[in-house]
């Protein structure tokens, strides 16, 4: 993939106390790597020069809010003092980048500022799970989905807590330029290019695409490597020389998710990037991912990816 033009000028919003986490994450998906769309990345604060975070460490931000004017993500930040809303100049520069048509996000306890500024009115958002009922109580006209890990209004996108700020940036971008550059990022940082589930699964274990069992982890490379095999539950099961039940049981232990979900994400992500990056006819794609028929494999898609297989390789036919 030939490197381009910016693809995004991202700004984010790092007030006094800000998250090092929620820094580093961002920082992380937004530099710039050979071979993928470029991305204009910078934090920006109310008062430019030094912002101590969450930590105490100090972070030079060398600019101001006027750097979101002109931005097509503007992200908010987590911060230490979330309670407290921002000052009336930051919630205006969200605004009024939310109406010249930005992108505007948020990850974490950022959702607070979105919500003072008035962008969450009458949509579903998510924060993380311990603030959730705090947010909704603040804000009763906010419809908080506390399960999810980010929820993708449109022109507003809010995500989880903690790592689930990687699950928001990664979304921003598969949305932005398809499966086939997310997942090559996500490879790059070491990553899970999607997960399936919702915070209220990580409150007992992580979900993961990669499994912690090592006899587990065979079967599943096995599973990606046969997948236009029709496999079952039944196959993995006895590929792993364990009952159906059994299978079921520590798969769940040793990777957060069901059996069957993770079969249903393997495939409809193969098929994203043979939609993306080859001009296979969709029922091609289809046999090749392991589904029976064109119309099964658009069953799937629609029901887990929001539109058809065509319709997704329109979109993303700029990412070949």
């Amino acid at each position: 993939m030939a490197s381009q033009e910016p693809f995004l000028r991202v700004a984010a919003y790092a007030p006094p106390g800000v998250g090092m986490l929620a820094v580093g994450v961002v920082a992380e998906v937004f530099d710039p790597r050979p071979g993928l769309p470029a991305f204009d990345f910078a934090l920006c604060t109310e008062r430019p020069g030094e912002v101590r975070t969450d930590l105490g460490v100090p972070l030079t931000v060398g600019e101001g809010l006027e750097r979101m004017d002109s931005a097509d993500l503007v992200l908010a930040l987590p911060w230490a003092d979330f309670r407290t809303p921002p000052p009336e100049a930051v919630l205006d520069a969200f605004a009024a980048a939310h109406r010249r048509g930005a992108l505007v996000a948020a990850h974490c306890v950022g959702a607070f500022t979105l919500a003072a500024a008035g962008l969450l009115d009458g949509r579903r958002a998510t924060t993380h799970w311990r603030f959730a009922a705090l947010l909704a109580g603040r804000h009763p006209e906010v419809r908080v989905q506390a399960e999810d890990l980010y929820v993708d209004e449109g022109a507003v996108v809010t995500g989880a807590g903690a790592a689930a700020g990687f699950d928001l940036c990664l979304h921003l971008v598969r949305r932005e330029h398809g499966a086939a550059v997310a997942n090559a990022l996500a490879r790059d940082l070491v990553l899970p290019s999607h997960r399936e589930g919702g915070q209220a699964q990580y409150l007992a274990a992580p979900v993961a695409e990669e499994c912690r069992d090592d006899r587990l982890a065979e079967v599943l490379e096995w599973a990606r490597q046969n997948l236009h095999e029709p496999l079952s539950v039944g196959d993995l099961a006895g590929r792993a020389l364990m009952s159906r039940r059994s299978f079921a049981r520590r798969f769940v232990v040793a990777t957060g998710t069901t059996p069957h979900a993770w079969l249903v994400n393997v495939r409809l992500t193969a098929a994203e990037e043979l939609l993306e990056t080859t001009d296979l006819a969709v029922e091609e794609v289809a046999r090749r991912v392991g589904y029976g028929s064109a119309a099964v494999l658009r069953e799937q898609f629609v029901r887990r990816r929001g539109v058809p297989p065509r319709s997704y390789r329109r979109s993303f036919a700029r990412a070949r």
